[in-house]
């Protein structure tokens, strides 16, 4: 990954297609696209105090998981790629 990778913009159509992502991962939980949104927001800048890291390519998702017998209960996965370790 360049360094060009970092600073380029996104194309309307990857801003869609993140947008639809969003849209289909909080159906699925029952969470607004707007909270999906907090939510990650608040994660990239709890996580940005220890390291950098880059918020364009960051994904958020929250899935219903279980096993059988048990309810479906709703978990978080994060792929933030991280670009520094050290503090800011």
């Amino acid at each position: 990954m360049g360094i060009r990778h970092i600073f380029r913009r996104k194309k309307s159509k990857e801003i869609a297609k993140d947008r639809l992502k969003i849209l289909l991962i909080s159906d699925r939980v029952n969470c607004s696209p707007e909270m999906m949104e907090m939510i990650k927001n608040d994660i990239a800048k709890v996580i940005s105090k220890y390291m950098k890291i880059d918020t364009q390519t960051m994904e958020i998702q929250i899935s219903k998981t279980g096993s059988k017998g048990q309810g479906k209960t709703p978990t978080l996965y994060a792929n933030i790629p991280i670009l520094d370790l050290h503090t800011k």
